[in-house]
């Protein structure tokens, strides 16, 4: 049995959860609202406060979905409740970031300033001028906005210099050393 998948999923209060026909799931909170398709041979159940989640028989492809589909619903419950953020960190001389309305502007050492507009549903906000910060209610969203960003500017492994997650450690490298 699958450890995460049979672990049954409380609703806060304040939060809806609709599951119509083909396991279509809307989640309703203070935050937001979010509606996923869920894979249809699962079997979704709302007792009270509580939504299990369990599959029609042991083949590898239902175990794999069992966990993943209790995790997405987990994620979409928490993210109407709560919210999801990743925070990014600018490291570099002349690297910064700034914020004007919807985009975000990035000086990265290239001979323009980079610009992204902010998806729908997601929000940045610049601390000073080396930390952002992405905030939605879709993890999905947040990580792959997040990610976009990072890929405007990798760091690099001698100096550190480039977007890196605030949780990330850069493996380091030693440079090259002088003839004697």
């Amino acid at each position: 049995m699958s450890r995460i998948g049979k672990m049954p999923i409380a609703i806060p209060a304040g939060v809806t959860v609709e599951i119509a026909e083909n396991n279509k799931v809307t989640v309703k909170g203070p935050k937001g609202t979010l509606e996923r398709l869920l894979v249809p041979e699962m079997e979704i159940k709302q007792e009270g406060a509580e939504i299990t989640v369990s599959r029609p028989n042991d083949l590898k492809r239902m175990k794999s979905l069992h966990g993943l589909t209790r995790t997405l619903l987990n994620n979409m419950i928490i993210g109407v409740t709560e919210g999801y953020e990743k925070t990014l960190e600018i490291n570099g001389v002349g690297y910064r970031a700034a914020k004007q309305g919807k985009k975000l502007q990035l000086s990265l050492g290239y001979s323009h300033p980079v610009e992204m507009e902010d998806p729908q549903g997601l929000e940045t906000v610049v601390e000073g001028q080396n930390k952002i910060i992405v905030k939605g209610i879709d993890k999905e969203k947040v990580g792959q906005y997040a990610a976009e960003i990072r890929d405007k500017r990798r760091p690099e492994p001698y100096k550190g210099k480039g977007i890196k997650y605030a949780d990330e450690h850069i493996r380091r490298k030693v440079g090259k050393t002088g003839k004697k």
